[in-house]
């Protein structure tokens, strides 16, 4: 059965708070205050694309680390290492880890290093 109005495409309607203003300068946005906002989260998400990748990379090392190193050698400077993106500090901390953790490590913090550096 067919429904009258606009076809679902998977839009999710929430509640903004935003100030008068706020509403105003979007509203006078082309296309109104949803297209406006579409615009803008769209353009911040690209534009944060490289620091999420480095956060979520950070992130899934952390987990990794407290899990499986929180009680080996060097972790707390790894994990100091790690959040300063010293590569070079965080190798040397993690070295004499055994291989299956020192490895893993590696691979999630793979993001986190400046391309320039990645092994």
């Amino acid at each position: 059965m067919k429904t009258v109005g606009r076809p679902k495409l998977g839009v999710v309607g929430r509640e903004v708070t935003l100030l008068p203003r706020h509403w105003e300068w979007l509203n006078s946005r082309p296309g109104g205050a949803s297209v406006a906002l579409r615009k803008l989260v769209d353009q911040a998400r690209k534009d944060s694309e490289a620091s999420d990748r480095i956060r979520l990379a950070q992130e899934s090392t952390y987990h990794l680390m407290t899990e499986a190193a929180g009680d080996l050698p060097g972790y707390e400077e790894a994990l100091r290492a790690l959040f300063a993106r010293q590569e070079d500090r965080f190798r040397a901390e993690i070295a004499g880890w055994p291989e299956i953790v020192r490895e893993e490590a590696l691979r999630r913090a793979s993001d986190v290093w400046p391309a320039a550096s990645a092994a």
